[in-house]
């Protein structure tokens, strides 16, 4: 009779399994019933048994716990001094952490690994655990954590260029503010301020979906094209990017404006500013700007906006610039 092999998924099982029984087994409210139930799982395969006392090796560290014979009766233990007890106590919470970390990463609750970066006066290049390369932008945070199943970023505020280590077996997941971004191995752009998410690929390919509760992984975009979505937008929208586009100026230090609105304008800006600048109204707002400048000299171009547009610039109660437009005279008639 040949022996079966086991696949990674059912070996998987079985660690987690003899997890969850050493953990419940040492637990002052495990039952019979629970009991009898183990020892039909221990019974029922060789390697059950085997990864259960693998399991046990980590609580007989503490040298304090019992190991009984067999599992089936109740633990006991001699009554102990408060002392002992204290130290009893301490030994199973520093043993059972480590052990519940251990049997979260195989369920895939927990990383195994945790990083956290952010960029405050200059463009950061970093490394995660991975080996995945990421530039973040000036004012940008993003955390990165290592599940069994998933590499996962969430990107907190500002905008980041990934160039993703490729595994096919344990993809990459970008959250940005209610969507979600998966790849296995790519490089593409990711942009959010305040609800507001624009994703831009650049090589490989990407999913993208407008809200991470909804099923399934999203629209998928291929090199050249850009996704965005904002807060209720289930799907995102996708269109087409070209040679000229200017998304990764960022990278050179450089805001791009192509004669943009300044409703479209200010979200751009914006980023680069403690307080957010705000148009006064629809007619503002319509004014175009242009011209290229410095990321980190934006409150330059705020100041310089009156000697370039016909505006001027009034604060509010709130401490917020407010861009407003010179009322045109009317023409004579």
């Amino acid at each position: 009779m040949t022996e079966q092999t086991l696949s990674e998924a059912e070996y998987d099982a079985i660690t987690d399994a003899a997890a969850h029984w050493c953990m419940r087994l040492h637990a002052n409210d495990c039952t019979e019933q629970e009991r009898l139930a183990f020892v039909q799982w221990r019974d029922a395969h060789p390697l059950h048994a085997f990864e259960y006392e693998a399991m046990l090796e980590i609580w007989d560290v503490a040298g304090e716990l019992p190991r009984p014979d067999t599992v089936v009766p109740m633990l006991r233990v001699k009554p102990a001094t408060p002392w002992r007890t204290l130290g009893i106590a301490a030994a199973v919470c520093a043993l059972a952490l480590p052990l519940a970390a251990y049997s979260g990463w195989h369920l895939g609750w927990v990383p195994n690994s945790y990083q956290h970066f952010e960029a405050i006066d200059n463009v950061r290049h970093v490394t995660l655990n991975d080996g995945s390369q990421v530039e973040l932008n000036l004012g940008s945070e993003l955390t990165f954590s290592n599940y069994k199943n998933q590499r996962q970023v969430t990107l907190d505020k500002g905008e980041a260029f990934f160039s993703v280590s490729h595994d096919t077996r344990h993809p990459f997941v970008v959250k940005a503010a209610e969507g979600r971004i998966r790849v296995t191995g790519t490089k593409f752009n990711v942009w959010m301020y305040e609800d507001q998410v624009k994703v831009n690929l650049v090589e490989g390919s990407v999913l993208v979906t407008g809200n991470d509760d909804l099923p399934g992984d999203g629209l998928r975009l291929g090199p050249s094209m850009q996704a965005s979505y904002g807060r209720g937008d289930f799907t995102p929208r996708i269109s087409q990017t070209y040679d000229s586009d200017t998304t990764l100026a960022w990278r050179q230090g450089k805001l791009v404006l192509d004669d943009l609105a300044l409703n479209d304008a200010l979200p751009l800006i914006n980023r680069y500013l403690d307080k957010p600048l705000i148009v006064a109204d629809n007619s503002t707002g319509s004014i175009h700007i242009g011209g290229i400048y410095n990321i980190k000299d934006i409150n330059g171009l705020v100041k310089s906006l009156p000697r370039v547009l016909p505006v001027y610039l009034t604060r509010n109660q709130s401490g917020n610039l407010v861009v407003n437009s010179i009322p045109q005279k009317p023409s004579k008639s």
